[in-house]
């Protein structure tokens, strides 16, 4: 079944008009009735009881030249039409009330007629979807036609995905904004780019709280920022940003630093402190470690979320503050609500747009964007290039990427590892030598769980990635055994030293050469290589 063609607009008071030879002149709401291309069923017309003769001569001459055209009219009495705020009212409650059947009846909404206010406020509401109905827009004929015309009209669907063209540049600006919060680092891990996807779109819609978690330097103090800078490179917000980590806020000056005190609050309050709040009005204000925050300074957050205003210490008057929270944790908050160590409500609050951001051991395809992200960053702050040389990049990448990198501060580690290799770049190269003095130097950071002499002596031959496949078992006997092959100038030397007893117990020649050629051979080693590639000597 065909549906039904419903048109909904204003009565237009001077175009509609047409007081003198009203046949020889276009009028827009009855030229709507009059294309062989557009049935109109139904025309809801809106206007005010000034205008109640002009509908009833309108809706005359539209059943003359539309007979099938149903007209209703609507009283809509506007005080000043040119008045934003009484028009989106008045067309707002019209759309409330209006009874939509969207199974039997499409609608357009004219924008033709009425003040540019009104059609202003079409397109909103219309955008908005109060109004389950694409705009429509009327044309003129050609001056000079003599004989009475309908002009033209055209339909204006707001659903973007009909439009290739602007649909490919929001998708781009989507894309832009994703990879801006990503400070243009190329991130390979998917889970880890969609949270950043669905936080971009979360930072340009919402003015609501945003809860990021996970570990410590996994970027959130970082990725707060750049929500920031994104906000207000799309003119979202005018204030400044105001970053506190709440495990430096101790006692009784928490409150002070947070909410302001006026003079004389306290011992020692000589001048009035307006407090961070009230420093981050109309901008973003960063609760990092938000879960270290007392139980009353959790109330007082949660008082200022929802009501924009707060009490400073001693005050008795209370303060305003127009500002976004985002709040960090690398505590499970949900444990804490339930150990009685965080207020449920305020957790619920912050709980509305919650993303965790996974620590770079489970992102270990972005290590080396971000490698590379970091040696740009040290060029910028030290005004050198650095590079790896490219036996240096794989074995670092190998170790980076291996099970043994523990990674535990995450990023931070990271940054510094790169800084400390830069450092030492001599002519703006990172050679092997630093490499393996850094790597050494990450191990004894995380607690020396692989710093033991036989990793040493393996490292330089079968590379951090197959080194982290063996067992410790297996580690250590290949270990002994290359120490013993350097200590000797041949390999059936080494072999007779390595298999003595079991020699001593057998009758017969044996073969103590061949016998430790296939076990070396089991690694992808030969004597040449361990003989060549001393423990002692760069590698």
């Amino acid at each position: 079944m065909k549906k039904k063609q419903v048109v909904i607009g204003f009565l237009g008071t001077t175009l509609d008009a047409g007081i003198e030879n009203r046949w020889g002149r276009w009028r827009p709401t009855v030229a709507l009735c009059q294309h062989d291309d557009l049935v109109v069923d139904r025309l809801d017309l809106l206007h005010d009881r000034r205008t109640e003769s002009l509908a009833a001569r309108i809706t005359a001459d539209i059943a003359t030249v539309s007979p099938e055209t149903v007209v209703r009219s609507h009283n809509c009495e506007l005080a000043d039409p040119w008045d934003f705020q009484e028009v989106y009212a008045a067309l707002h409650d019209f759309a409330r009330a209006y009874t939509f059947d969207t199974d039997a009846e499409d609608y357009l909404v004219h924008i033709t007629t009425g003040t540019h206010v009104a059609q202003i406020c079409w397109f909103l509401l219309t955008e908005a979807h109060y109004l389950p109905a694409r705009l429509l827009q009327l044309s003129p004929p050609r001056r000079g036609n003599k004989n009475p015309a309908p002009g033209a009209w055209n339909v204006i669907d707001l659903d973007l995905a009909r439009y290739d063209r602007i649909a490919s540049r929001f998708k781009a600006e989507r894309i832009e904004g994703a990879s801006f919060l990503k400070s243009g680092i190329a991130t390979r891990n998917a889970a880890f780019n969609h949270t950043i996807d669905q936080i971009e779109q979360v930072a340009i819609r919402s003015q609501a709280p945003l809860l990021l978690m996970g570990p410590t330097g996994a970027g959130k103090s970082q990725l707060a920022r750049r929500i920031f800078d994104l906000k207000r490179n799309r003119h979202q917000i005018a204030g400044e940003f105001v970053a506190v980590n709440c495990a430096t806020l101790r006692g009784d000056s928490a409150m002070s630093a947070l909410f302001g005190h006026v003079k004389g609050a306290f011992t020692g309050a000589a001048a009035a402190r307006p407090g961070l709040l009230r420093a981050a009005d109309k901008g973003i204000l960063f609760l990092d470690e938000i879960g270290e925050l007392g139980p009353d300074e959790q109330a007082m957050i949660l008082g200022a979320i929802e009501e924009k205003k707060f009490l400073p210490v001693g005050a008795d008057r209370q303060v305003a503050s127009a500002f976004q929270l985002i709040a960090g944790t690398n505590r499970d908050l949900g444990l804490e609500v339930a150990a009685g160590r965080f207020r449920e409500d305020l957790f619920a609050r912050l709980n509305l747009w919650s993303f965790t951001l996974p620590g770079l051991a489970e992102r270990r395809e972005d290590i080396e964007p971000n490698l590379d992200f970091e040696l740009r960053r040290h060029a910028d702050e030290a005004g050198q290039n650095i590079s790896f040389n490219r036996e240096a990049r794989e074995r670092y990448l190998a170790f980076a990427l291996s099970p043994q990198a523990a990674w535990r501060a995450n990023f931070r580690d990271l940054g510094a590892s790169i800084t400390r290799m830069a450092t030492f770049a001599a002519g703006g190269r990172i050679t092997e030598p630093i490499v393996t003095d850094e790597i050494l130097r990450l191990r004894r950071l995380w607690g020396g769980q692989v710093t033991s002499s036989q990793d040493d002596i393996l490292a330089p031959l079968l590379g951090e990635a197959r080194l982290a496949e063996l067992d410790l078992f297996d580690r250590m006997q290949l270990a002994a055994t290359i120490s013993v092959c350097r200590r000797h100038a041949s390999l059936s030397a080494a072999g007779r030293a390595l298999f003595a007893a079991s020699r001593a117990a057998k009758a017969g020649p044996t073969n103590d050469a061949d016998r430790l050629r296939k076990y070396l051979s089991r690694f992808d080693l030969d004597w040449p290589a361990i003989r060549t590639l001393r423990h002692d000597a760069p590698a």
